[in-house]
């Protein structure tokens, strides 16, 4: 009969690493978040083999000392946690496993340096084993290395994908979390060829969402997305979301976030796909992104190792709010587009000398002008306005099959 034994560190670790690093998306996720927390407002990451030979995130945080380095490597180590309730959670990522997980399954290198010191600091994580903490010459800020991941675990390293279904999900994590954060610059270079830069747009923060949207998604323009807000006590949503006549065969371009924490969560895609009802075909998807903003003590944010799943204290709660934005919205969008077609009946009902481009723009002004066909932010062109200068069949929808 077996005795029961405590498993070796070096095996616990491995163990925790197969819950937080599926693959190298899963690293530049950690990492990236720590950057975030961290205060960055830029993030370089660099990738070679799709993140296989090496991955290198570097950022101008506030870094660290030699004594929060040194513990930074230990398992369940966190400065993001300021009690034991687990309750009031405002950081990007807090279970305190990534860094050790990540060094325990490839060579993991930390250089960092506070504003305050005349130099940085450097250890070194060399699949569990973890060297003296020295002196290194760094800017503030923080560059982590992880080489040849998975190297000592080749059952894991079979299992990854090619490399470009591994860089796509590299690009979906950045994607994620470059919409998750208005005024961070996030650039990535794969085999040091330099991906689009996400850098921060000008604006208020809705105009950034949308021109990040259209960057994202092909043949989008930033326009066409429509903005919801709507708020109940401890709840508050805003997406932007697109029209039920553009939709797309898969949901990878539908962002959801969670008080900024991006999420896959099969609840909220429910509750958006529900709010579509009908006017959505049968086997189609919207996209766009949804940002929920609610109390942290009524989320919990601890339930998946890799922080992508939450569950709300009062789910159907937030369930019927995503739902009936959704159906208000679209409700409007019909109306409007209703309003649209009936007047382009009239207008080619009139007599030919009647100055129609001067009607289509009185009718343009006082339908879609001045107040919104659904809510929006300042300055937000829902793409109605342009109709003082087009003509109005323009806008008359039609079905765009979006791949």
């Amino acid at each position: 009969m077996a005795h029961v034994r405590i498993l070796p560190n070096h095996v616990i670790d491995r163990i925790a690493a197969g819950e937080v690093v599926e693959r190298p998306s899963s690293v530049i996720k950690e990492l990236i978040e720590n950057a975030i927390d961290a205060n960055a407002t830029k993030i370089d990451i660099a990738i070679e083999d799709a993140g296989r030979k090496l991955i290198s995130i570097t950022d101008n945080g506030k870094g660290m000392n030699a004594q929060d380095l040194n513990l930074a490597v230990e398992r369940h180590a966190t400065s993001k946690l300021s009690d034991e309730t687990l309750q009031h959670i405002s950081t990007m990522g807090f279970r305190g496993e990534a860094l050790p997980s990540i060094g325990s399954i490839a060579q993991l290198t930390i250089t960092t340096r506070t504003a305050n010191e005349p130099h940085g600091w450097q250890i070194v994580v060399d699949n569990g084993m973890k060297s003296e903490i020295f002196p290194a010459q760094c800017v503030q800020g923080s560059r982590i290395d992880v080489r040849g991941l998975f190297a000592s675990t080749p059952a894991r390293l079979k299992f990854l994908k090619s490399d470009r279904t591994e860089i796509a999900a590299i690009r979906e994590v950045v994607e994620r979390l470059t919409l998750s954060q208005d005024n961070v610059q996030i650039s990535l270079k794969i085999e040091e060829k330099l991906d689009p830069i996400y850098s921060p747009i000008l604006g208020d923060n809705a105009v950034q969402t949308t021109e990040k949207l259209a960057h994202f998604i092909s043949n989008i323009p930033s326009n066409a997305f429509v903005h919801i807000e709507k708020s109940r006590e401890n709840f508050a949503l805003q997406a932007f979301l697109s029209p039920p006549h553009e939709h797309r065969g898969f949901s990878d371009k539908l962002f959801m976030f969670v008080n900024n924490r991006p999420v896959k969560d099969k609840s909220i895609l429910g509750a958006i796909k529900a709010g579509y009802g009908d006017v959505l075909p049968h086997g189609r998807h919207p996209f766009g992104a949804l940002f929920l903003t609610i109390n942290p003590e009524l989320v919990d944010v601890n339930v998946h190792p890799a922080k992508t799943e939450v569950r709300f204290s009062d789910a159907g709660h937030i369930r019927g709010l995503i739902v009936s934005a959704i159906q208000e919205a679209m409700r409007n969008l019909t109306h409007v587009e209703s309003n649209m077609q009936n007047a382009i009946g009239h207008i080619s009902a009139m007599p030919h000398s009647l100055n129609q481009t001067q009607y289509q723009q009185n009718y343009a002004r006082k339908s879609f002008g001045g107040t919104s066909a659904y809510s929006r932010p300042h300055n937000y062109n829902s793409g109605f306005q342009e109709a003082a200068q087009t003509a109005l069949h323009a806008f008359a929808p039609q079905t765009r099959i979006i791949e």
